[in-house]
């Protein structure tokens, strides 16, 4: 009796463990080696804990995710000093992984990096974040968590949409509505269409208009139709690729210079290449081709490694 009732206890501790499990499985970085050694180098070991818990703790989405369900992400920050006291500039790179069915490899879904990030940290001060109200009462304050909170519900957009059609859309609507809600203020950039062609509003713009649906249909054919099938059929699964290489084509045809087409390559080069490296030759030859056209930063790669 006594044992049952021990047992008892310790499956509901597990299962109350999994259903309080956050989305992600993040590590935040804070790197202040650009600051001064005015500023004492604690403050940064304590802003790193903060947006820590602030990423892995908060939950953000509905959906109850399993331990080993979590997605797992990095998030860079790199800091450099103001004239103003407390106010940094920094860049932030984003890494997510999205796990590749049958195997142990982790696909790169989001590999990023936003140069223009501005905000205001004291030491011990409360990292607070609101949905509909993203700047606070303090745009430089509540420009960081907004900026985190973006780039939280994007990663989860692009990992829905990875298996099912269409199924970030509810994350890249809340994405969106950050950036309508975004803080203002002086040297806060990357929430208006007019700060530049490759930043937050443009991104997450390219993912909810209509007039580019296609690249959801791109997200779900690239992992769930091609990567995931690798292990049963490889040949297929390959062709499947391959023809999302044409969708990105026609896509980009239609569409030249979108962020999104540029977003989409980043970090997925050596995957790509060993992909098509056993391809046959014409296939192979043609990926190549398209390649080139597609991620013309790493043109050359292509051209050498799928010869």
């Amino acid at each position: 009796m006594k044992i049952s009732k021990i047992v008892c206890i310790l499956v509901m501790v597990a299962s109350t463990a999994v259903l309080q499990a956050q989305e992600l499985n993040a590590r935040v970085t804070v790197n202040s080696s650009r600051v001064n050694n005015t500023v004492n180098k604690r403050t940064f070991q304590t802003l790193q804990n903060a947006l820590n818990t602030f990423v892995n703790n908060r939950k953000w989405s509905t959906e109850e995710f399993a331990p080993n369900e979590k997605i797992d992400c990095n998030f860079l920050l790199n800091l450099q000093q103001t004239d103003n006291i407390n106010v940094y500039t920094a860049s932030l790179t984003i890494q997510a992984a999205r796990p590749i069915f049958n195997s142990s490899y982790l696909s790169p879904i989001v590999n990023f990096q936003d140069e223009n990030i501005a905000f205001k940290y004291v030491e011990f001060q409360q990292l607070e974040f609101n949905d509909n109200r993203a700047g606070g009462n303090d745009a430089e304050v509540g420009n960081l968590t907004a900026v985190f909170a973006y780039y939280v519900y994007m990663i989860l957009g692009f990992d829905y949409d990875s298996y099912a059609l269409k199924g970030g859309n509810t994350y890249f609507l809340k994405a969106q509505n950050i950036v309508n809600n975004a803080p203002e203020g002086r040297g806060i950039s990357g929430w208006k269409a007019f700060d530049g062609m490759r930043n937050r509003y443009w991104l997450v713009e390219n993912m909810t208009n209509s007039r580019y649906a296609i690249m959801h249909d791109i997200y779900y054919n690239y992992y769930r139709s091609a990567f995931d099938k690798m292990y049963e059929d490889e040949s297929a699964a390959r062709a499947e690729m391959l023809n999302v290489l044409n969708l990105l084509t026609n896509f980009n045809n239609d569409n030249p210079n979108t962020m999104i087409n540029q977003f989409f390559f980043q970090g997925k080069t050596t995957e790509l290449i060993k992909i098509f490296s056993k391809a046959p030759q014409q296939d192979k030859a043609r990926a190549s081709e398209l390649l080139q056209k597609l991620d013309v930063t790493n043109s050359g790669r292509y051209k050498t490694e799928l010869k």
